[in-house]
């Protein structure tokens, strides 16, 4: 029965990981309804914010925000990468991460440099061993994360644009769709994408105070903020489902392999009761 009792061992072993993978699938699934409520109640200020700056773009002034100023050559591109700080998450992080490296690959081939910033502790494990630069990390947020906490990375990133270090910055994150999909999103931070920049100029503007540098820096970086919090808030309950979708397939997988494996000692127990009695029997018949 020693084969019996290793297959016995197994057995705990595989119903105690299952405990532990429903326990986790039913904390996401009590936290998953509170992050929704906090991402969508970020939501409207992220469109407002964005029909402010498309306002402001239409608008006919003499002053042009390097924000909005589209760049002649591009040297480095700056990408701002939201993850998630626990695992166990399914594939939530590592399609993100498979994605932004052939993003990467794909600009190293046209001699174009990456740097990233990294939101969450996955994010900035993996990043250390890949080859971009690494200007700023945060982690540690917590299923309520703050603008604060953010500040600081997306000033680092401004500062590089400003300063002419990068000539591009995108957001990459996992977007909300619903409970079963998440989906790997690319958003182009700056210089403004022309979707948010039309052609059409009008010949109006608004009257700036104290004057029009001061006022859109502010504004500007107000939403810049204001969409990297939205995407870190979108992060937070894509992590909550996928963690959820992906313990309680583990839940179930371990199920069945509880199952088999009773379904094996069984068997074994079976097979050692069969041969103990034929020694019985087997011995009787010679005497």
């Amino acid at each position: 029965m020693a084969g019996g009792r290793e297959i016995k061992t197994k057995i705990k072993s595989v119903q105690n990981t299952r405990k532990v993978t429903r326990a986790l699938e039913m904390v996401s699934a009590s936290k998953i309804r509170k992050a929704q409520d906090r991402m969508k109640a970020s939501r409207p200020y992220a469109r407002a914010m964005k029909q402010l700056i498309g306002h402001l773009a239409q608008a006919n002034s003499e002053y042009r925000h390097p924000y909005l100023v589209q760049r002649a050559q591009i040297r480095r591109v700056g990408y701002i990468v939201v993850s998630s700080d626990r695992g166990l998450a399914g594939g939530l992080n590592n399609n993100m991460f498979r994605k932004l490296l052939a993003e990467f690959r794909t600009l190293q081939q046209q001699g174009i440099e990456v740097d990233v910033v990294t939101i969450g502790q996955k994010a900035s494990v993996f990043f250390r061993r890949v080859k971009v630069g690494m200007l700023a990390s945060v982690t540690h947020l917590g299923d309520t994360p703050k603008v604060e906490q953010l500040i600081g990375v997306v000033k680092v990133m401004l500062d590089a644009y400003t300063a002419g270090a990068v000539d591009k910055v995108f957001l990459a994150y996992n977007d909300f769709v619903n409970t079963m999909t998440q989906r790997v999103t690319f958003d182009q931070l700056l210089p403004l994408p022309p979707a948010q920049t039309p052609v059409a100029k009008h010949d109006w503007d608004y009257i700036y105070e104290p004057d029009a540098p001061t006022v859109l820096d502010h504004v500007l970086t107000r939403y810049i903020e204001s969409l990297v919090y939205q995407a870190v808030m979108e992060n937070v309950a894509s992590e909550h489902a996928a963690r959820m979708v992906a313990m309680k397939a583990a839940s179930d997988n371990a199920t069945k392999l509880i199952g088999t494996l009773n379904l094996v000692y069984n068997k074994a127990r079976q097979a050692a009761i069969t041969q103990e009695i034929s020694e019985i029997v087997g011995g009787a018949a010679a005497v």
